[in-house]
């Protein structure tokens, strides 16, 4: 087709609709007018169609960088559908299936081709790339490109290289969650020659944000959960606790699943399947559930824990209401949260010379002399080597990470990814293979002293850790699981590709290792301040919701929304007048003052009850009397 083609046409014929969404019909007119875009368009605001239509109106290939496997996988098998020929290409693929998808690029019919972009760095792609009739660049998850972003990915800078090779190409970045400063830095990292935004508000007013705070947490779920018509997902932090309340819910008489990544591909689409086609009203998961997902009738979006950020929290509560219709997204707080996430954010950021410590020794073990140079990737076995070097892995995989961002070392794609393994059958059927089938009965009790929580789950395994245990060799342990497998004692989840590291440049002595530790410090504050926006969004009790997460996003006067908690309770909130005047007169000696938080004004302002004094903040509030800025702090302005 030309560029010339009818949009709507394209459109209707494809994608079976008849109108563009606002603002899509801008953002692609501008790509075909070969303008370079950023479309900031929050969750459900139908990201994609705005780089496949008019790559579908020109004649080539849209180059689509995307940093996550399973969406590639999706985007493409939604776009074979449609008659579309898509290819995506990633980790675990054999060099010979990757020319032929490249090939085809050149020479095939293919519109669309999806890459990670650690596989955009590679130089064969590069030089596929100088042949192949490139007619836009698409950059999905913009914000990885941004070290103020929340998920930061250092691989993205390089994208800027890329347009060098296709300096003709328009670039369309698109993401649902940047602040007004990670707008400006994605714009200047990808080289936009004029700097075009189109961006539509990060507003649902059909959505109702309650924060809930509660030292009973599963109690309040399940009466959550039982006053909801509708489907409803609940969000947890790690994989472990999707299955706890899934089991909770489910002794409770709700019918319950849940996912995660480390679920085996199958497994995970027939869970999808059974919340979709609302055979499953409610779905316990990680935040690997829900990408690309619109379901329209979901009532409820819980977060049983409270997200690192309020772009992670923004994204998973929107999959609530896509309908249009009323929803709830439901936040329960415990005291306890906060300190909880600091500590989790305090492991991701080890002291540098614990930093030194890793490097080295990943140096030694890898076999890699000091003084050499090589562009080998080398395999690592991550568990082997916090075993080898007797370190904890978490803080390992938080070192090599820093590393990676600081770009001393590269890792492939799915570095993290581990190999998985259930058990499915019961205690007492393993029992029975002590006779019969010594050399499984060995291996399924070995597997059970070493990792909890196999009957319920697939576990994470080091393979060479129990090969070494079982005095089998890796091959041998291998084809004693697929036996099993086949037998139905297990189920087997290989990683899509052995893990590797590369050393970016060559390897020196520890104490010559240059580290930039303004940059670690930035990127650390980073993610403190937007911890701490997270913290303030759950703890405030004065400003509303809706208003309180759209300031963050950069939108200045949007007013309440009058759906939230704040604004409920401010519709009942009565105070005396001549206790408002006493609360008054008392708040007037913060005149002067530094603005202050809830907390350090209850501490100034004695003997008052601290539910009264909420409603008199968010009366003077609203008279002007106070202020509150986007910390959420009290300044005394005094009476008009």
């Amino acid at each position: 087709m030309s560029n010339k083609a009818d949009i709507f046409e394209i459109l209707k014929s494809y994608w079976g609709y008849s109108v563009f969404r606002e603002p899509q019909q801008q953002i692609i007119e501008a790509t075909l007018r070969q303008e370079d875009v950023l479309a900031l368009l929050p969750t459900g605001g139908g990201k994609s169609i705005c780089f496949q239509v008019p790559a579908m109106a020109m004649e080539g290939v849209c180059l689509v960088v995307s940093p996550l496997i399973a969406l590639m996988k999706d985007q493409v098998e939604n776009l074979n559908k449609r008659g579309i020929q898509a290819h995506a290409i990633y980790s675990g693929m054999h060099s010979e299936e990757i020319k032929t998808i490249l090939g085809n690029c050149l020479y095939g019919g293919v519109k669309f081709l999806y890459l990670s972009p650690e596989r955009l760095a590679s130089e064969m792609i590069r030089d596929y790339l100088l042949k192949m009739p490139v007619n836009i660049l698409a950059i999905d998850e913009a914000h990885c490109i941004s070290q103020w972003g929340h998920e930061f990915r250092p691989q993205y800078r390089r994208i800027a290289e890329v347009r060098s090779l296709l300096p003709n190409v328009p670039v369309l970045a698109l993401t649902a969650s940047a602040t007004p400063n990670v707008v400006a830095d994605i714009m200047e990292q990808l080289g936009f020659k004029k700097k075009i935004l189109f961006k539509k508000s990060f507003e649902r007013q059909n959505l109702h944000y309650v924060v809930r705070k509660t030292e009973d947490k599963y109690g309040k779920l399940l009466q959550s959960i039982k006053g909801v018509n509708g489907s409803c997902l609940v969000y947890v932090r790690n994989r472990k606790m999707t299955a706890e309340i899934a089991a909770y819910l489910t002794k409770n008489g709700i019918v319950a699943s849940y996912y995660h990544a480390g679920l085996e591909a199958s497994e995970r689409s027939k869970r999808q399947e059974d919340w979709i086609k609302g055979r499953v009203q409610i779905m316990a998961c990680t935040n690997a559930f829900g990408m690309g997902i619109d379901k329209p009738d979901c009532r409820l979006v819980i977060h049983f824990e409270m997200p690192d950020c309020l772009e992670a929290y923004y994204q998973e509560a929107g999959r609530a209401g896509r309908d249009g219709n009323k929803a709830y997204c439901l936040l329960l707080y415990h005291t306890s949260d906060a300190a909880q996430a600091h500590a989790k954010l305090e492991q991701q950021y080890p002291e540098p010379d614990y930093i030194r410590l890793v490097y080295e020794q990943l140096g030694s073990y890898l076999r890699i002399p000091i003084g050499e140079q090589t562009d080998i990737f080398h395999a690592l076995d991550l568990s082997k080597f916090s075993l080898h070097i007797k370190q904890h892995p978490i803080k390992v995989n938080a070192a090599i990470n820093l590393l990676s961002q600081l770009e001393i070392i590269q890792l492939s794609e799915g570095f993290f990814d581990q190999d998985k393994l259930k058990i499915t059958i019961s205690a007492q059927e393993i029992q029975n293979l002590q006779n019969n089938q010594e050399t499984w009965f060995a291996i399924l009790q070995l597997l059970l002293r070493m990792q909890g929580g196999l009957f319920e789950d697939a576990k994470a395994i080091s393979l060479n850790l129990i090969a070494m245990k079982a005095n089998l060799s890796e091959s041998e342990l291998l084809g004693e699981f697929q036996k099993m497998q086949e037998h139905g004692l297990i189920e087997f989840i290989k990683a899509g590709a052995l893990p590797s590291i590369q050393f970016v440049n060559e390897r020196v002595d520890k104490r010559y290792l240059k580290l930039d530790t303004k940059q670690i410090k930035q990127r650390k504050q980073v993610q403190q301040e937007k911890l701490e926006a997270m913290i303030k969004f759950a703890d405030s009790d004065l400003i509303c919701r809706s208003r309180s997460m759209l300031l963050y996003f950069g939108e200045s006067n949007a007013g309440d929304c009058g759906s939230c908690d704040i604004c409920l309770e401010k519709d009942k909130d009565y105070l005396t007048s001549n206790k408002l005047e006493s609360i008054t007169k008392n708040l007037s000696q913060i005149k002067g003052m530094k603005p202050l938080s809830m907390r350090e004004l209850g501490s100034i302002i004695k003997g008052v009850n601290p539910k009264d004094l909420v409603s008199a903040c968010r009366f003077l509030a609203d008279k002007g009397v106070i202020a509150l800025n986007n910390e959420q702090e009290i300044t005394w302005i005094g009476e008009k």
